[in-house]
């Protein structure tokens, strides 16, 4: 008996999860991306790029390609493709699983103000510093835009979409990143508040590190809430559980 799964990716989890499956015989995985990095990397298995048209767009490409499960693996900012998928799971019947890397959480020594938005992140600054490592990625500049007086070191994959911040410096650098490494950019800049989304994983975590070391305040912005009803697995073994695919 063959499967369709069908992966929503874009992070480290969603190819590892993708390459498990692809492993196993008879299983057909298409990941799916957003279209926001133009180099995404190799991916096992199909590879579809952009979006479905909404919840009842997914759940109409899920009929047409006979999907049999759905592994939302997205980022854990990304809400409305993980609404959409669990709507369109529900509308088809098709099996679906959640996994999201757990968040972080502060340490002995973390100076940590936490934010329900960029916006609320934005308005916490002038308060803690005026050298500001901006690490929220490339899309969400727009809320740091009418802070003149503060200068921002903006790290991103692919160069930031405007607006940009009036004093704003751009380092394009994809993760994983060293304590050491982080400790140095943060000198080497004066940066003296750092600026993130509580993505978890290990993959950028050492900023938090470094930003501890050197005891810098640090604005995290709180993860936004799954779906009522939506639960979610925090590993890709855990998801391989979920799906029940066995050793096919």
């Amino acid at each position: 008996m063959s499967h369709h799964v069908l992966v929503l990716g874009g992070t480290t989890e969603a190819r590892e999860l993708a390459a498990r499956l692809a492993a196993r015989p008879g299983v057909r995985v298409t990941t799916s991306l957003a279209g926001r990095v133009s180099r995404p990397g190799v991916l096992d298995g199909d590879v579809r790029i952009g979006g479905f048209g909404g919840a009842d767009g997914l759940a109409r490409w899920l009929r047409e390609h006979r999907v049999d499960a759905v592994a939302d693996a997205t980022h854990p900012f990304a809400t409305g493709i993980t609404a959409n998928a669990a709507r369109a799971a529900a509308a088809t019947g098709v099996a679906a699983v959640v996994l999201r890397r757990p968040g972080w959480r502060p340490g002995p020594g973390d100076r940590w103000h936490s934010a329900v938005s960029l916006t609320e992140a934005a308005a916490l600054l002038p308060e803690l510093g005026s050298r500001v490592f901006l690490t929220t990625g490339r899309l969400g500049l727009a809320p740091f835009v009418n802070l003149p007086q503060l200068h921002f070191l903006v790290r991103s994959v692919e160069a930031p979409e405007p607006p940009l911040p009036l004093d704003v410096e751009v380092l394009l650098a994809r993760g994983p990143y060293t304590v050491e490494g982080e400790r140095t950019l943060l000198r080497e800049h004066r940066i003296d508040l750092l600026v993130t989304k509580d993505s978890g994983g290990e993959a950028t975590a050492a900023k938090l590190e470094a930003a501890r070391d050197l005891e810098l305040p640090v604005v995290v912005v709180r993860r936004p809430p799954l779906p009522d009803g939506v639960d979610a697995v925090p590993d890709v073994e855990s998801a391989l559980t979920r799906l029940d695919l066995g050793a096919r």
